[in-house]
């Protein structure tokens, strides 16, 4: 593979956990938020939260910025909820013609 591949694949990875998915849920909400405001959303062990932050972090996904004694988080770019949400409706449209096709068979 080559380094754009390498790094596209990295980015579905960290994208292929729910947790992660979770944590991007509570940023898109904000510009930016402090880690212990994610921690205060998601109720995750702290270690735990930290080892996700990281994978966002390598991957691109996520941006820090000290501010003081908080870390803030942020996107690196915007368009990432709207590849989430692209991929959300994909596949709400095909379970819900799984559901129909189902029905039919009835």
């Amino acid at each position: 593979m080559n380094y754009l591949q390498d790094n596209i694949v990295s980015f579905y990875k960290a994208l292929a956990h729910p947790t992660r998915l979770k944590i991007l849920d509570v940023i898109k909400e904000h510009d930016e938020i402090c880690v212990c405001n994610i921690n205060d959303d998601l109720d995750l062990e702290q270690s735990n939260l930290s080892q996700h932050l990281k994978v966002l972090r390598n991957s691109g996904i996520l941006t820090t910025r000290r501010d003081g004694s908080k870390i803030m988080y942020s996107l690196t770019n915007k368009d990432i909820i709207t590849a989430l949400n692209t991929i959300s409706d994909i596949v709400t449209t095909q379970l819900e013609d799984q559901f129909h096709s189902i029905k039919k068979g009835d």
